[in-house]
């Protein structure tokens, strides 16, 4: 059966959901996409994309194949041969809240047929699949998963704004809850993906996702920690991380920042954290560490703020405090987790007045208490202190370093000037 003839289900149509979705009706599938965003669903309808990584003449084309409906409507999935759900997993309290994954599945299950395949691509803990997606499948539907319909488990690995390794050119971890599973959803993905990577069950499948970010986020962590005691111990640690880097083996480069954020970092290894402390009974030592760094990272970008104000003789009461970039990673506008928003509570709390500049950011989605401005020399003037957070290519840094305004840099990418300061 080819692309054309099936239809395809993709729950959520975010970050991960949308760039599946472009590339499965560019390769001939029928799409529904689902999402309970209304205001998102009225935009894709219209052509307008929130996801740097899609852009609108991307998404209009799509549209215009007739065979994209975005949709908040699950009537619209009947009959579906493939569905793949890529909904959050954010953690509430500090626990893991899979209740997206559960409203979706339940959702999809009513409209499940034999033959058809379900696909979960949500970051979650191992045996999320097997535990939990399959019984909620099979109580719906009134099938039995692996004989009547198959099941399988794939990581999410779109990293925004990367412009070489997108979807389809990332290798695809697979998986299966039998063998049967695994073929179909190896199949499916052999179809948009440049190479597939089976593993034997879901549960090496969703531990390969938390591993992944587990080892970005504690060596970020290293280095962030590193970069406090380096800058108190009046050691350049940009320099001595770049000449590290140099090493052609045994190395990897990290960098240090204001924090960690979206959906992956604040969030992955704590599920595995959990995991562990849930069915073990044990601490996962390397990630509650971690997780105390980096947390506090926006703490100490204003104890930085305060002592650089301090020697300008000023109090950060009444100062204003220019950020430049909310959202957590360079070239999108994901605000997910992101700690500028943390650190703005943290400065409005000592009485300062906050603006931000980032284009990326919808409108619907800024943050209440932040004034949303622009880059130029006014508003550099007219600012206390300037704070660069993430390092958007459209930003004029040069102006940074012109400016009589202080400038902290928590990315190392504002050129030298009298008035700026390195993390």
């Amino acid at each position: 059966m080819t692309p054309q003839d099936r239809k395809l289900v993709i729950v959520g149509q975010g970050y991960v959901g949308l760039p599946v979705t472009m590339r499965a009706i560019e390769v001939g599938f029928t799409v529904v996409g689902i999402d309970l965003d209304q205001t998102r669903i009225t935009n894709l309808r219209t052509g307008i994309s929130y996801v740097d990584d899609v852009s609108d003449e991307q998404l209009r084309t799509a549209l215009a194949t007739g065979r994209y409906l975005p949709t908040t409507d699950y009537a619209n999935t009947a009959r579906f041969d493939v569905a793949v759900i890529t909904v959050p997993t954010p953690l509430r309290d500090t626990l893991p809240d899979l209740s997206y994954i559960e409203q979706s599945s339940a959702s999809l299950s009513g409209h499940l047929e034999r033959g058809a395949t379900v696909i979960l691509e949500s970051t979650t803990y191992p045996g999320t699949t097997e535990e939990m997606l399959v019984p909620i499948l099979e109580r719906g539907s009134g099938l039995t998963a692996g004989t009547d319909f198959y099941v399988g488990y794939s990581p999410e690995r779109i990293d925004p704004g990367n412009k070489v390794w997108g979807f389809q050119e990332t290798p695809k971890v697979v998986s299966g809850i039998n063998a049967d599973s695994l073929g179909h959803v190896k199949r499916f993905y052999d179809e948009l993906v440049n190479r597939t990577v089976p593993v034997s069950s879901p549960k090496e499948a969703e531990l390969t996702k938390l591993l992944e970010n587990t080892f970005r986020h504690v060596n970020i962590a290293l280095v962030n920690e590193l970069a406090i005691f380096a800058h108190q111990l009046g050691v350049n640690v940009w320099e001595s991380i770049e000449a590290a880097g140099t090493k052609p083996f045994g190395f990897m480069k990290f960098t240090p920042g204001p924090g960690v954020g979206g959906h992956c970092l604040p969030v992955d290894p704590s599920y595995l954290s959990w995991q562990v402390k849930r069915k073990l009974g044990q601490n996962f030592r390397f990630v509650e560490l971690a997780n105390d760094v980096n947390d506090h990272m926006p703490q100490y970008v204003v104890q930085r703020m305060l002592q650089l104000l301090n020697d300008d003789c000023k109090a950060m009461k009444n100062s204003r405090v220019l950020l430049l970039g909310l959202a957590y990673k360079r070239n999108t506008g994901d605000i997910r987790e992101a700690p500028s928003l943390h650190l703005a509570d943290l400065l409005r709390g000592y009485g300062a007045a906050v603006a931000a500049v980032d284009s990326h950011v919808e409108d619907h989605r800024w943050p209440s208490g932040i004034e949303r401005t622009t880059l130029d020399r006014e508003s550099v003037a007219h600012a206390d202190i300037v704070v660069l957070l993430t390092e958007h290519d459209e930003f004029d840094l040069s102006l940074l370093a012109r400016s009589s305004t202080l400038t902290l840099d928590t990315k190392n990418c504002v050129p030298a000037g009298e008035r700026v300061h390195r993390l």
